[in-house]
């Protein structure tokens, strides 16, 4: 096959193993930025197309760069010290606030978050 690999009747693009680095990075800017409508609206079809895709350029990626700079924030040990380094105020020492509902909170409403129950809250006595 010359420049694009085929998937049954359906083009999934040319083998990331043959992209330079720019071009990979610019496959993989398209692929994450069209992710969500995909989710949302594709058909299973186009959500598993793109899922083959994406694995297989982020696969690429990883195979180029095996030593990549990872954020300490982004590991398991970033997130516990982070979780234990956070005050009453719900911020991060930076100050960076942590989680959209504060310290801990995973957004899913347990009846337990700040003023629930207590005169905080609407409705509250």
């Amino acid at each position: 096959m010359d420049e694009h690999d085929e998937w049954g009747t359906t083009m999934t693009g040319v083998d990331p193993d043959r992209l330079d680095d720019q071009q990979l990075m610019k496959e993989l800017e398209t692929i994450h930025r069209t992710r969500h409508d995909t989710l949302l609206y594709g058909s299973n079809d186009a959500l598993r197309a793109h899922n083959d895709r994406m694995a297989r350029l982020e696969g690429e990626y990883l195979r180029r760069n095996p030593r990549r700079s990872v954020a300490p924030g982004r590991t398991r040990e970033g997130a516990r010290e982070r979780a234990t380094s956070e005050d009453a105020t719900g911020t991060a020492p930076s100050g960076t606030p942590v989680g959209k509902w504060g310290p801990g909170s995973t957004g899913r409403g347990t009846g337990r978050e700040r003023g629930a129950g207590t005169s905080e809250s609407p409705g509250g006595v």
